[in-house]
């Protein structure tokens, strides 16, 4: 089982914090080193699309949701 962690990183510039499970935190780093992007500025493009009412937290755990569908789809139209 995985305990959620809470973490820091600043966003243009503003401090701020969430909280994930390390599985999360895991995926999300791979996701920056994949598009070749530093940590902070994934999670500053995740932040800005974000609708403004979601906590920065769930937006973050979201994206890796969807990035994880989009790669699986990815993967069975390349099988095809």
């Amino acid at each position: 089982m995985s305990l959620v962690r809470k973490r820091s990183v600043s966003i243009r510039g503003h401090r701020t914090s969430y909280s994930l499970e390390q599985p999360f935190f895991d995926e999300l780093v791979a996701i920056a080193a994949e598009r070749q992007i530093s940590f902070a500025a994934l999670i500053a493009e995740i932040d800005a699309s974000r609708p403004r009412d979601a906590n920065l937290s769930s937006a973050l755990r979201l994206f890796v949701l969807e990035e994880t569908k989009r790669k699986s789809a990815a993967a069975s139209k390349s099988e095809k």
